[in-house]
Formats: C-alpha cells, structure tokens, sequence
C-alpha cells in the first residue's frame, strides 16, 4: 500500500475524489493474458487465450458485461465497493482468526505489576477516546499519497468505521453493519475481556467522558469481579473463533434465550473490546507475540479472550504481550496503523463516583455447551496448524534500495519472487494489497506481482550455469522492478484487472446468465488462488503487522521496510508439506543478500566504466497513468 504523510487537518468532505473508473475492456483482458501466460501449461494458455478472445469478441458477452458495469459506474458511488467487499470477506466461511483479521503487534511492554498492566490499558482507552474525538469531528488530518503521487488526496470514510462497526454472522454471508453517527447512538461503552468473561464499561458518567484515573479504578474492579471463581461463565468468547456459519448456527442458539440476547447486544453496540490477557508462560520472542496476537493461544491460553466480530479489540497481556486484532472488513492496514502509532504516541497520564463495571451473563443449555467444546477443538486445531516466523533481515533497509534508484516496495516484491522460486522453481499467483482509496469510498485492487519480467530476473539468479553475466542480471532486476512499479501504478489508478474481472462476473450473475466460460476455465480459478498473499504494512514507531495464509497451501507475507532493516512476517500452514516459513525466510535472506552483491558489484563496474544503461527513475518518469 502507498505511505502516506500527513497534512494540515482539514475536513475530508471538502473535496469530492473522483469515482472508482471501469478500465476499457480489451485492457484488462490482454493484461490478464499476460498475467497468466507464464504461469500455467503452454496447451493450458492456448485453450484460456481463445476462451478471452471470445469473450472480448465484438459484440460478444464481455461488451454486454461492460456496458451493464460502466451504467453501474454512472448510478453508485463506488461500483465496485459491494461486490469487493462480499467477495473478499463477507462471503467467506473461514473462521476469522489467522484466516481474515489482521494484527499489529505493539513493542514489548515491561510491566513491574499488574497494576502497572492495566494503568498502560487504561491510557490506550483514554487514547482511544481522544481518536475517536478526532474522528467525529473530521479533525482527523487528511491522508495524502507519497512518492510519484504525491499530493494525491486519499479518502477518509474508513476511518469513520473504526468504532462502529460490527460483522454479524450468517449461515451463507456476514453482514457489516455500521452504527449511525447520531449522538443517540454513538457507543458509549467498551467491553473488557478478562479471564474469558466479559464485562461493560460505560466511558461515560452523568455526561461527562471517564479520565485515565477513573478508567483504570473500573479496570481493578473488573479485575477482582473476574478472580471470583463461583461466578464464571462459559467461555462464550471461543464461539467468535468458528468458522462463519458454525459460528452463526451458534449465535442462532444463544439468541432464543432473552439474557443472552442482552449481552449480545451491548458488545454488538460497544465502542471496542479491551482483552485483558493472562501471562501465556511462552518466550516473548517476536514470533511468539505475534502467534499469541493472531489466535490467543487457542482455548489453553487466551483463545476465548477473545470477541472477532468487533472490529477492533486491544489486547493488554499482563507478560508485556499487547497490540491489536481487527476485523478487517470495514477498513485496511493503513487505518490500523494510523490509529495504533496515534496510540502509542499520545499515552495520556492525567474522580467520579462511579457504579462498578457489569459482567455480562449467559444462560447456556447443554447444546451451547456442546458447541462450546466443538468450536474449542477447531480453534485449537487452528493454532497448532499455524507456522508462523517474524523475521528481522538486517544487512540493510529501504534507505539501500533508494540509493539504487528504486522503488523499496517494488525491491521487496521482486526478492519474495525470487525466495519463492528458490523454495518451488516455479513462480505462482501473487497478491500485493493497492490501496485505491485515492476514490470515492476506495478499498483496494490487487498487484499482480509474478510478472514475466520478474520471472526472467529469477531465472538469471538462480541459473547454476552462469549463463548470464552480471550486467545482464542487473538489467532484468531493473525491467522486474519497472514492471512491478508499472502495474502498482495501474492498480492505484483503478486500471488493474482483479476489481474489473470480479465486477463482469456478478454483473453476469444479476443478469441470470450462465456463468461466462472465461471464469469457469481453469487458468482464472487457478490464478485467483494466492499462494502468495502479500502487503506493506510500514509504520514509524517499533511495531509490526502480520497474518496468516488465504489458501492451506499458501504463504502469508506482510513486511515493513525501515531505514536500515526490513521485518517480515512470513505465515504458512503446518499441515502442508509445500510449504515452510522458516524455509521461505531462509531463502528470502540469501535472495537479498544476493540481490545486494549483484547491486554492489554492477555499482563497481558502472563506476569504472561508465554507466550506459537508462536510469530507472527515467524509465519511470516515461510511464504514462490514464484515468
């Protein structure tokens, strides 16, 4: 996703951005040839060519498809926003933790007690608070595109969903739900999580907004509520942990009975979820904090701490362990780390008479409780399945790469192809997240990053014969690396395939037609299968994002490039004997130290010899954005 840098404050409605454009048709579809061509069988090609050349053919079903998805374009705001957002999450029935919510991980805190525990907890609430202020009012400064779109003004609606929105599950689809912004209905209450129950606290008191001191009182009273032994109920959170309709059947369950309907309620209603963790007993290695991050632990540790439809809950591990899980649905990474610094840098240290915090209570039949059990074993299943390795690469960092006069994401990109091939000998179907929010009501587009350039700068490296000389293995770095920047371009710019493609065929879908042949061929089933799910999650303060795979044979890659070091997150699945994350980080390592070298070496013989090759920021100025 872009960087963005931040402004003056201003209110984001002043300027209307442009709508999300329909790319021509023909466009997507010999990009979408080209795409593909490299990665499947030469016969598989033929056979997926002439289905898009019908497709494509004058007068044929994809210029029926066009018309309808460009009259769409003409009466929404965002064409594409519903389609996107069912297809990538609501539609999904996998469970939420490691499958779809992401999290960022805060630096490890040093806690002297536990009081000391929850006075940090108390002052991300009051920060909490504050943002939420700024979010209101549209305080908020505006985000703008860096680098060579720089000044290009970025929407800011999903800010507006980061404190009111819910996924409420269903048996075929999720609903997102957002709470309107009338003072009647603004949140006005946070749910704790401590010791798998859950407690309300009201933040604000006869109308006026609850400080650090008194948030941290509440904290200690929930604290001594939770350690009463005799009045635990089950661990309801672990529900949330379900696959999608496991967990609405469950839900369906618990709503029959008016007690619980109440409870289910005021943590649908609540301004966020604060998990106050048990000490997990496991080393606070960064891997181990972002395990404990994604899944809790399962239901031994923290696992039923846990509420996943919320779209935000801040977990405080009384071992140090803290950051953030958030649904991802109603907003991207780039929400999540702007909220998290503003956190992190404006800890707030500043009373009522208050009434003690509410526990919320359950009435569980012996066929909650048998869901209860299943959803523990799948869950746990889920963890233990779970490879993840959080890596700190520190031979160097983005400020290296920008002295080879290349675009840092487009580097990282170019070497994750490369680890991949090492590891496969083959390149596959890659996602890199585009941020298209330079739109009304934009989300983002996917960058389809195992481009044939890219393919042929691989093979160059991993070519045991030393066919290619240096020169020549520098020159396909700089055409992979133009080819990456090309198509990142494309993509923020609304002119990328994967939106495109989707809208044609639910366009196709509410017109009751057959499914078009060009998305039941297999090369578009196969390439809409990401083994390779990637994103730049930068951030300015010591803190990281990270996820687990989309497919069971895949790999999850989110990295965040620093002045002088790069931290990784690879994820891949334990039960896949295709896949290993410390064998993808071992490769990934000797794939940059190898692209350094070959940086190094070329920058020696052009010193000496002159450089001839065209600069990449030429190149780069030559590309031409069409909206």
């Amino acid at each position: 996703m872009p960087v963005l840098k931040k402004e003056t404050a201003r209110d984001p409605g002043s300027q209307v951005l442009p709508k999300v454009p329909v790319p021509p048709l023909k466009q997507t579809l010999d990009t979408y040839l080209k795409c593909v061509q490299h990665l499947v069988k030469e016969e598989q090609f033929k056979k997926t060519k002439a289905i898009v050349e019908k497709f494509g053919a004058p007068g044929g079903v994809g210029e029926i498809l066009q018309k309808k998805l460009l009259e769409r374009r003409d009466k929404t705001t965002n064409w594409v926003y519903d389609y996107w957002l069912e297809d990538m999450y609501l539609n999904n029935r996998l469970a939420l933790p490691v499958n779809s919510s992401p999290v960022m991980v805060f630096p490890k805190q040093t806690f002297r007690d536990q009081r000391d525990a929850l006075r940090f907890a108390a002052q991300i609430i009051r920060g909490v608070l504050e943002y939420k202020r700024l979010i209101e009012e549209q305080a908020l400064p505006v985000d703008f595109a860096r680098g060579q779109l720089a000044g290009t003004p970025l929407c800011m609606e999903q800010y507006s969903r980061l404190f009111t929105s819910y996924r409420y599950p269903g048996t075929k689809s999720d609903t997102l739900k957002v709470q309107m912004t009338a003072a009647s209905s603004v949140p006005e209450h946070i749910i704790v999580a401590c010791k798998n129950q859950f407690f309300v606290l009201d933040v604000v008191a006869n109308s006026k907004q609850l400080n650090e001191t008194d948030i941290l009182s509440q904290l200690e009273k929930i604290v001594k509520m939770a350690e009463k032994a005799e009045e635990r109920l089950p661990p309801l959170g672990i529900l949330t942990t379900d696959g999608r309709t496991e967990w609405a059947q469950a839900r369906e369950a618990l709503m029959k009975d008016q007690t619980n309907r109440d409870s289910l309620g005021l943590i649908e209603s609540s301004l966020c979820v604060l998990c106050l963790d048990e000490p997990s007993g496991l080393m606070p290695s960064d891997t181990n904090r972002a395990l404990l991050m994604l899944h809790g632990g399962g239901r031994e540790k923290n696992g039923a701490n846990r509420w996943y439809d919320k779209s935000m809950q801040f977990v405080v591990g009384m071992d140090g362990t803290c950051g953030v899980v958030c649904e991802h649905s109603p907003f991207e990474g780039i929400v999540l780390v702007q909220c998290s610094e503003y956190l992190m840098k404006h800890m707030l240290v500043h009373s009522l008479e208050l009434p003690p915090p509410r526990r919320l209570l359950w009435k569980c039949s012996p066929h909650i409780q048998g869901l209860l059990t299943a959803s523990g074993d799948r869950v746990q299943r889920l963890v233990n399945n779970l490879d993840m390795d959080v890596f700190k690469f520190k031979a160097y960092g983005k400020d290296f790469i920008k002295k080879q006069k290349m675009s840092p994401d487009a580097f990282i990109q170019v070497a994750l192809q490369l680890a991949f091939y090492k590891c496969n000998g083959r390149l596959v179907s890659t996602y890199e997240s585009a941020s298209i929010r330079r739109f009304q009501e934009g989300r983002v587009d996917n960058i389809r990053s195992a481009t044939p350039e890219a393919l042929a700068f691989v093979m160059s490296m991993a070519d045991e014969r030393a066919t290619f000389t240096d020169s020549e293995k520098m020159k396909r770095l700089r055409d992979a690396i133009y080819a990456q920047t090309s198509y990142t371009i494309a993509a923020i710019t609304g002119m990328a395939i994967d939106n495109h493609l989707l809208g044609l065929l639910r366009i196709s879908k509410e017109l009751n037609m057959e499914k078009p042949e060009i998305f039941c061929d297999e090369t578009y089933l196969a390439s809409n299968q990401f083994i390779l799910s990637t994103s730049q999650v930068p951030t300015t303060v010591e803190m990281f994002c990270c996820y687990g795979p989309v497919v069971p044979n895949g790999y999850g890659v989110c990295y965040n490039p620093q002045p002088d070091h790069i931290i990784f997150c690879v994820s891949s699945f334990w039960e896949n004997t295709e896949t290993s994350s410390a064998v993808f980080v071992k490769a990934l390592n000797e794939g940059l130290l190898e692209i350094r070298d070959l940086c190094n070496r070329s920058k020696m013989t052009d010193s000496s010899q002159g450089a001839n090759h065209v600069p990449f920021t030429t190149k780069f100025k030559a590309l031409k954005v069409h909206i």
